[in-house]
């Protein structure tokens, strides 16, 4: 366990090399016996400090069982004292009691005798003032009855757990019948001065029936609101009368002199009543409040019954009327008592929360309607909601079908003025300030738009939202298919169309008819209308969720609108690609009947070379200034030329066969010029040089390196086979067949050396690193002309049985 430097103590003792280590020798053995005599000491030591260790192990024993036996004495001892302490707690308490006992017994008939003198001095208070009630009452005190009563009644609540005593319950129910009495006889004064059917009304307010009220104040709550409920209906009879839906002035157009009456008798009953009820009744608000909802029972009841008689204009007058007076009595009503009606609260927001409204009072020369500094703005701090808002023009939601109605047959008008003056002021001007400029009726649509959305959110932002939605989408549709897409060009410019002329025209051998400097500015100027009412109808759509209510935000949806616009950005891109491409096709027609076999030199770049750049020279710079101001859809237009014409241009590469070595030079270099004018193109002819966009680079660099490739093979010697063959695959690690066989007949092999070529071609194709390569590549890149040529071809069969 010890670390010990004595051979005995090591884990691998052996004790024949012991022995011999004592006796190295036979002359060692002379002293045996002394060593002998030190292992015995040495044995003797050891059995004694055994023995120790044992003695003293037995010892610690017999200390830790004392220790414990005085321990359990101690535990024993201790609990002892505590039961002594707490005997003695007991006996203490006990005393306590015994001297506290008679002190219990004087504080408890304290508290019962206060409790009795209390109740009894209330008995004497609820016994008097029982008496007194019923003499008042009879007497019709109403001023002393109001505070006397409410006395009576909180008397009364200490009683509540004394009922069963039979002079108690009596008392409570003589209060009752008090009260109930009150009630009836407070009502009959009030029939009485205010008579239902009665033609004439007292001068003034009665002292009587002021306290009355008061009174009224405590009784039950159903009598306050009889009273409330009869003063008012006596106070309407009159309008009722006057407004009778057979009378002239209950129509709409007439609506001013109901607002003007119900005025007047507001500032008459403050004169007369207004301190007759009490101030916290709110009387004149709930006068004003029940006038809201007779008139609109009233105006739905002749509105429904002469809707054929609503126009848009005395709609709309009606509504504004009615509004101004909503807002009228916002400013002088709390709506405290709105919460007592069967009318909720309307959820809408006032007609103050448009964020248009500033730009109402300006001109209408605004040429965006949703500016996009509307989205930098901070919003303004939303106005409290009108608590009157809708609690009369309500009625008038049902009949906004005319209006909606209204704006659909002016909209349809504007659509078809827009159309008439594009015919009439022709295409814009191909000026270089003007070429590409947003039509104007766009503009003009959208303020339209503008005016329509605000007036409707101030009539309604309900259904009649929706429905006004819905026209919105059908004229945005109408607008981008008349205006965008009618005026498009038609020459050529049909899908397909371009592809199949451009056929027959390469047949006949004469020019494909290309667009004049007007039309291209004119699809332009399309294709810049069409991005910006994108953007703005996303605009519209976000405006028009703001002000429509939150449970219908989800049914307004203009995305399919936006689609449309996209379709006619889509297809003006679309157009202007195949008009430079179809400009392009009678060079490539003339690059591949070329005959290449007799090429002698290496010259400049050929004459379909500098057709293509005369051609691109003349259409880009005119495109990109026109889309100068939406520069994304310029570099879609450089992208798409670029995916039609490579490929193509690549087709027409394998119509020129045979090929001399000499040709394939030139056709190189050829390539290598038209390379380097289409990574010019998105700056061609232009004083600024932009650096061209990575993806359209991208694009060029991969396609035309791919043509070069295929003149490379081409310009290679094919013997050996082997080596011709690996450089094929190497250069263009295209799988295809039908690709090596074009090569082959570019150069001009015999079908026997073919036949060799293609069987050694497909040999070598197994090999592990370029078969990856291959097959990727061959998805990727290889099929896109072989597939054109083979529509081309299939399309060309069918024009000549068509014909």
């Amino acid at each position: 366990v010890f670390p010990s430097q004595d051979p005995l103590d090591r884990a691998d003792f052996n004790a024949v090399e012991y022995i011999n280590t004592l006796f190295p020798t036979e002359q060692s053995l002379a002293n045996i016996d002394e060593v002998v005599n030190k292992i015995r000491l040495k044995i003797r030591r050891l059995d004694d400090n055994i023995r120790t260790v044992v003695r003293g192990q037995t010892n610690v024993g017999q200390d830790g069982r004392q220790a414990l036996e005085e321990a359990q004495k101690a535990i024993q001892q201790l609990f002892g004292k505590i039961k002594d302490i707490k005997d003695k707690a007991e006996k203490s308490e006990q005393m306590v009691k015994e001297i506290t006992r008679d002190i219990k017994q004087l504080d408890h008939a304290k508290r019962h005798l206060t409790t009795s003198i209390t109740t009894l001095n209330h008995l004497h208070m609820l016994a008097g003032g029982v008496d007194s009630l019923e003499a008042m009452t009879r007497r019709r005190q109403y001023g002393e009855v109001a505070n006397l009563l409410q006395g009576v009644v909180n008397v009364l609540e200490h009683f509540n757990k004394y009922m069963g005593i039979p002079q108690i319950r009596q008392l409570s129910e003589r209060v009752k019948a008090a009260q109930n009495e009150l009630g009836q006889q407070i009502l009959a004064d009030f029939e009485e001065a205010f008579p239902s059917q009665g033609t004439k009304r007292p001068g003034g307010p009665s002292n009587v029936l002021r306290d009355a009220c008061l009174v009224a104040n405590v009784l039950d709550p159903r009598i306050k609101q009889e009273i409330i409920k009869k003063f008012i209906k006596q106070h309407l009879s009159e309008y009722l009368v006057l407004f009778q839906e057979n009378q002239d002035v209950a129509w709409l157009d007439k609506i001013d002199r109901r607002y003007a009456w119900i005025k007047r008798q507001l500032v008459d009953y403050e004169e007369k009543y207004g301190r007759m009820f009490p101030q916290e009744w709110c009387m004149t608000e709930r006068i004003a409040v029940e006038f809201c909802h007779v008139t609109r029972t009233e105006l739905a009841k002749i509105m429904r019954t002469r809707a054929k008689e609503i126009e848009v204009k005395l709609l709309l007058f009606a509504i504004q009327r009615t509004t101004n007076f909503e807002g009228l009595l916002a400013k002088r009503f709390s709506g405290c008592t709105l919460a007592d009606g069967t009318v909720k609260k309307p959820e809408v927001p006032p007609p103050s929360t448009n964020p248009f409204l500033e730009d109402e009072t300006g001109t209408e020369t605004d040429e965006i309607v949703i500016e996009k500094n509307d989205t930098d703005r901070p919003k303004k701090p939303k106005v409290p909601d009108n608590p009157f808002h809708g609690i009369v023009s309500k009625c008038f939601e049902p009949h906004l079908y005319v209006y909606i109605e209204s704006q659909d047959k002016n909209l349809g008008e504007l659509i078809d003025r827009f159309v008439a003056d594009f015919k009439a002021q022709g295409p814009p001007k191909p000026n270089v300030d003007e070429g590409g400029a947003v039509l104007p009726s766009c503009a003009d649509l959208f303020v339209y738009y503008k005016k329509c959305m605000v007036q409707c959110s101030q009539l309604s932002t309900g259904e009649p939202m929706i429905a006004l939605t819905t026209i919105f989408q059908k004229y945005l549709r109408e607008y981008a298919w008349k205006i965008l897409s009618g005026n498009l060009p038609k020459t050529t410019s049909s899908s397909g169309g371009l592809t199949i002329t451009s056929l027959l025209k390469e047949k006949e051998g004469s020019e494909v008819a290309k667009f004049t400097l007007e039309e291209l500015c004119l699809i332009c100027s399309i294709l810049s209308t069409a991005e910006y009412c994108l953007a703005t109808t996303q605009q519209l759509e976000e405006k028009l969720k703001e002000k429509v209510d939150a449970s219908l935000m989800e049914r307004i949806n203009l995305t399919g609108e936006m689609d449309t616009f996209s379709i006619v950005i889509s297809n003006s891109i679309q157009l202007l690609v195949q008009d430079l491409d179809a400009a392009c096709d009678p060079a490539l027609t003339a690059m591949s009947k070329m005959q290449w076999q007799n090429v002698e030199h290496v010259g400049d770049q050929s004459p379909y070379v500098t057709s293509v750049i005369l051609h691109i020279k003349q259409n880009v710079p005119i495109i990109r200034d026109n889309l100068a101001s939406t520069r994304k859809y310029f570099t879609q237009f450089c992208i798409k030329f670029a995916n039609s014409f490579i490929p193509k241009f690549i087709n027409h590469l394998f119509k020129c066969k045979p090929i001399s070595m000499v040709g394939a030079e030139q056709l190189l270099l050829d390539t290598h010029s038209l390379k380097m004018v289409l990574l010019d193109l998105p700056s061609i002819g232009s004083q600024v040089v932009r650096k061209a966009p990575a993806s359209y680079t991208k694009i060029v660099v991969k396609g035309m390196t791919r043509a070069e490739m295929i003149l490379k093979v081409v310009m290679a010697p094919h013997e050996p086979p082997v080596v011709f063959v690996d450089n094929y695959i190497k250069l263009l690690a295209d799988c295809s067949t039908d690709t090596f066989q074009k090569i082959l007949d570019m150069k001009g092999l015999k079908r026997s050396e073919q036949s060799s070529m293609l069987d050694l071609f497909r040999q070598r194709l197994p090999a592990p690193p370029s078969g990856v390569e291959n097959t990727s590549s061959l998805s990727l890149s290889a099929p896109t002309p072989e597939q054109e040529s083979s529509r081309i071809r299939k399309l060309e069969k069918l024009i000549k049985k068509r014909l």
